[in-house]
């Protein structure tokens, strides 16, 4: 572990954050292990990162079937399969956390990109999540409107 090139990043006061969460990394104990061997700090994820994570396995499947057949909208079981890998991904996050004080050891966890231009919505959302989730260690990460070029007449091109 000393020669560990990650733990090595600890040395320069770096956090280590993987930018991916799956259920089955989180289950089969693989996230606990990269907290401990390699210096894990933190996980982010966001729609896209879930996509492929539900998408590419069949870590889902089940959980899936099951809210299909209580007749749950396809928004309904995103969210459903979202909160609990986030829940799970900050309990297995939450010694870390405790150990450094709040400093790390966060998952995050981003609001429907279509909240984008509302800032109410937003607001409403993300509290919403935050109750839901109910971790020290979670944080909502809020998407802030893009640049966007527009023309005299206030339109864009």
């Amino acid at each position: 572990m000393v020669n560990n090139p990650l733990r090595k990043l600890e040395t320069f006061g770096q956090s280590l954050w993987l930018d991916y969460i799956r259920r089955q990394m989180i289950t089969s104990g693989e996230l606990h292990r990269l907290i401990e061997e390699d210096g894990l700090k933190g996980v982010k994820s966001n729609p896209a990162i879930f996509e492929k994570a539900i998408a590419g396995s069949h870590d889902y499947d089940e959980a899936i079937q099951d809210l299909a057949e209580r007749d749950k909208s396809v928004q309904d079981i995103y969210e459903t399969l979202t909160v609990q890998d986030v829940q799970l991904a900050a309990d297995v996050f939450l010694p870390l956390y405790e150990k450094l004080k709040g400093r790390d050891g966060f998952v995050s966890l981003e609001l429907n990109p279509h909240l984008a231009r509302d800032a109410e919505g937003t607001i409403d959302e993300a509290r919403r999540l935050w109750r839901e989730l109910t971790h020290p260690n979670v944080f909502i990460k809020v998407l802030r409107e893009r640049n966007v070029i527009k023309t005299k007449d206030g339109s864009e091109p």
